[in-house]
């Protein structure tokens, strides 16, 4: 019978780098592609940040008295929301801004320490990131943040108007959803959180 061969005590054994399932360490990665990832995170960020601030220009020179109804479930509309998201806590404009100055330092320390692993992951971020700033920037400009898109079914259901940066933010956050599923995030949590006790 052949022996198993020894490798010695654990703590001589070879381990291989686990790297995070949300970020990798950029030693790891070949600097031309965390620097085309970087890049793609800016330009699409950009991207959602001048699409947002040109139609709210737009929108501003352009306000209808009332709606403008462009298909059978959608209106454009004018509304200056002093308020959050869905226009709850009107009045709170510095608290705001003070959030989404909190925010955006909060996903640029997350990119720096824990950049995403994939594409996706960077392109959510950069979807986020970008609705972040581009609706700041209304609150610090105009100490309100325009919104003109309004959905609606018919005249029985109407959705809260929003914008293009709440539009990129709610996509981005749904994609960073999907992202920390694959990745597997969900799964350790609750396996940890699962773990028999000793």
């Amino acid at each position: 019978m052949q022996k198993a061969q020894d490798n010695g005590p654990p703590s001589k054994l070879a381990t291989s780098k686990i790297t995070d399932s949300v970020g990798e360490d950029k030693s790891e990665v070949p600097p031309n592609k965390y620097r085309g990832r970087l890049r793609l995170l800016l330009i699409v960020a950009a991207l959602v940040v001048t699409l947002d601030q040109l139609s709210k220009l737009w929108a501003y020179a352009n306000r209808p008295p009332t709606h403008l109804e462009v298909t059978w479930f959608l209106d454009l509309v004018y509304f200056e929301n002093t308020g959050a998201i869905f226009g709850l806590f009107h009045g709170h404009t510095e608290l705001f801004i003070a959030l989404g100055i909190a925010g955006v330092i909060v996903i640029l320390v997350f990119l720096r320490y824990l950049p995403p692993a994939t594409t996706v992951g960077m392109v959510s971020f950069a979807l986020i990131l970008g609705g972040a700033v581009g609706n700041l920037i209304d609150r610090i400009r105009l100490g309100y943040v325009i919104d003109f898109i309004r959905l609606h079914l018919q005249e029985i259901f109407f959705w809260p108007a929003f914008n293009i940066a709440d539009a990129a933010l709610t996509v981005g956050i749904f994609i960073l959803i999907y992202y920390f599923y694959k990745s597997g995030v969900f799964r350790k949590a609750y396996e940890r959180d699962h773990r028999p006790q000793n």
